[in-house]
């Protein structure tokens, strides 16, 4: 999984794989290794947008940048004398930063009072968006509707795909019969089964299952469309709305 390089916010102390390294006396190599191992666990319940990597001259990840939650969480699993080394160092970078930040001129006071400001306007931009999206979502999102029924609801899906789709992350299998079936990994976490039963032309009863979502798989395909990652239509126009949006049925 590769991370971007991003721009931290300078009040965020960050703490370098490298760094981590010294301090616990462990191999860069293998601390890198735990980062992913905890990234790519941490990619659909965390803010990973923080997280750098930096590359050296041949493409290689020189070292990864993690700000402080994700570090507190990395050495969670380290023994007490290597994680308190590590927590200690996080208190001195935010003292440093603290510090740093106090201005001592007029001039670097104001620069301060309008750096402030401004990251205050893009904190309210970010709640207003993230309001938004919350609200879209409790809106959008009615319990037990099956995947093709949610995708339907969203603008310039290819809603035939989803299933497809869905298989392809692990989420769905088909049966046997050809009937598209909860996998063991997806169930209960993001997807459950609604039984039926159906009557056939011989007097028989055949008990069917099929897969509707949960509230946080709804949650995360939601956010799989916000970032373009399901199948669309070609004749998209590029909006993310859906039918309520509209006021009228996809």
């Amino acid at each position: 999984m590769n991370y971007p390089i991003t721009n931290i916010n300078s009040v965020t102390p960050t703490m370098s794989s490298r760094e981590i390294a010294q301090l616990t006396g462990k191999r860069h190599g293998d601390v890198l290794r735990d980062i992913r191992t905890m990234l790519d666990a941490l990619r659909d319940d965390a803010d990973l947008r923080h997280v750098r990597e930096e590359r050296d001259s041949r493409g290689y990840t020189a070292c990864i940048h993690l700000d402080k939650e994700l570090t507190e969480t990395l050495v969670t699993g380290y023994s007490i004398p290597l994680r308190h080394r590590v927590i200690k160092r996080l208190s001195e970078l935010e003292q440093q930063q603290h510090t740093n930040q106090v201005p001592k001129t007029l001039p670097e006071a104001l620069r301060l009072a309008a750096d402030l400001a401004e990251k205050n306007d893009q904190l309210m931009v970010v709640a207003r968006q993230q309001g938004q999206r919350i609200k879209a979502l409790h809106n959008l999102f009615d319990g037990g509707v099956t995947p093709f029924e949610f995708a339907k609801r969203l603008n310039g899906v290819n809603c035939q795909l989803i299933n497809a789709t869905l298989s392809g992350r692990g989420w769905l299998y088909k049966d046997g019969f050809g009937h598209w079936r909860a996998s063991s990994k997806a169930r209960d976490l993001y997807l459950t089964e609604r039984s039926g039963r159906v009557e056939r032309s011989d007097g028989r009863v055949m008990v069917t299952a099929t897969p509707v979502l949960l509230q946080r798989g709804a949650a995360l395909l939601h956010k799989l469309y916000l970032h373009e990652q399901l199948p669309m239509k070609q004749t998209w126009n590029g909006q993310f709305t859906h039918e309520k949006d509209l006021g009228v049925d996809q």
